[in-house]
């Protein structure tokens, strides 16, 4: 009896074992699947389709998603975490945008126009992110058009993003800048160095510092 036993646990670990990572996998996929809530036109079919083709990265801090100099094929999708956007122009490293958890970011020049980006986008922390290719994506707007509706919402979403940075450095000031991060995105402030909040809002680092000693 207590041979039959110890085999019986056996045979039940070595199956948790195997069965483990194909669960972790689809319950990843489920809460990643809540970044559909937002769009309740698209189907679960659709969903379904597009779940099969993500592809689940762990990221450590630093790990680069996409580099300058190449051409962008995957849209990303950050589950846990945050990234960011940035290029080097005179040795300076010049951030572009944040993405935080439950965000897409891709680097958009290089993965629409099939051109080698001038970004990078890199983990700020250890992250775990969902990517799809863009061929994927393609064959995909194909066989579901509500998918690439939703593909178009979440252009504008991030051209909408643009230009109110654009009107940021234009029209406001340092401190109103800063303010509205501080309202909009704060978790931002607790992720990011002071160097690249500084270099998103366009300010020194000296002025920066200045806004935060008078709130």
């Amino acid at each position: 009896m207590v041979q039959i036993f110890i085999i019986s646990i056996k045979l039940t670990l070595e199956y948790l074992i195997l069965i483990y990572p194909l669960f972790f996998k689809n319950l990843q996929m489920e809460k990643i699947l809540g970044m559909f809530d937002q769009f309740p036109e698209l189907s679960e079919e659709a969903k379904s389709a597009f779940a099969n083709e993500l592809e689940l990265l762990q990221v450590e801090r630093g790990g680069l998603l996409e580099q300058e100099g190449t051409v962008c094929s995957h849209l990303y999708f950050v589950k846990d975490g945050s990234a960011r956007s940035f290029y080097n122009k005179d040795n300076k490293d010049v951030t572009v945008s944040f993405t935080l958890e439950g965000e897409f970011t891709t680097a958009m020049y290089s993965f629409i126009s099939r051109q080698p980006s001038y970004e990078n986008i890199e983990a700020m922390e250890k992250s775990t992110i969902a990517r799809i290719s863009k061929e994927a994506l393609l064959r995909l707007f194909e066989q579901h058009v509500t998918l690439e509706r939703t593909y178009r919402l979440i252009l504008e979403q991030y051209y909408i993003m643009l230009e109110e940075q654009l009107i940021f450095a234009k029209f406001k000031s340092a401190m109103e800048r800063y303010l509205d991060l501080m309202e909009n995105r704060p978790k931002i402030i607790h992720k990011a160095s002071v160097g690249q909040i500084a270099s998103y809002l366009d300010m020194s680092i000296e002025t920066l510092s200045r806004i935060r000693g008078k709130i």
